[in-house]
């Protein structure tokens, strides 16, 4: 199930963020401080407001558990591969639900709502080169790999879209 987040799911995100196997594949920077969390959530809640989406809170549908997170961003404070202002889709889950459909489940749905409801015309995706887990669960969103281009000095990223064929 996905939902907006609220400030409730602060203590959830904040084992999610501060989780060092969850940041193998981010930058190996987990969050220190319950704080960061809350700022994220904080910034969601605005992004909500402002620009209609953001990253959602993932839900187990049979126990209710918070897993995660996953949806679309409006990423217009980055760049990525020469890009901004454009839609990206991510998750973020829990290591003990990796491997169970999840984030392929909840990416389709993303998807889904993007060039359904929001009309877009092609949705992004970025992952780590070596996180092949991630790579499997684009392409199985239907996402198509790109390309790998060079995001830091000490990092390459791998490049994926998806356009809607019915626009």
């Amino acid at each position: 199930m996905l939902r907006e987040f609220n400030l409730d799911d602060a203590d959830a995100l904040f084992q999610l963020d501060s989780n060092p196997i969850v940041h193998e594949y981010l930058g190996n920077n987990p969050v220190k401080d319950k704080a960061e969390s809350i700022k994220y959530i904080e910034n969601c809640i605005s992004k909500y407001k402002t620009q209609g989406i953001c990253r959602l809170a993932t839900l187990e549908k049979r126990s209710g558990k918070f897993i995660g997170w996953s949806g679309l961003r409006f990423i217009d404070d980055y760049t990525f591969n020469n890009h901004t202002n454009f839609y990206d889709v991510g998750y973020r889950l829990l290591p003990e639900f990796w491997n169970k459909g999840y984030a392929t489940e909840a990416g389709k749905a993303s998807v889904n709502y993007g060039f359904n409801t929001l009309n877009l015309k092609t949705i992004y995706g970025i992952t780590e080169t070596g996180n092949i887990a991630s790579h499997k669960a684009l392409l199985k969103i239907g996402l198509n790999y790109i390309e790998d281009f060079k995001h830091t000095n000490d990092s390459t990223l791998r490049w994926y879209n998806i356009k809607n064929l019915i626009i």
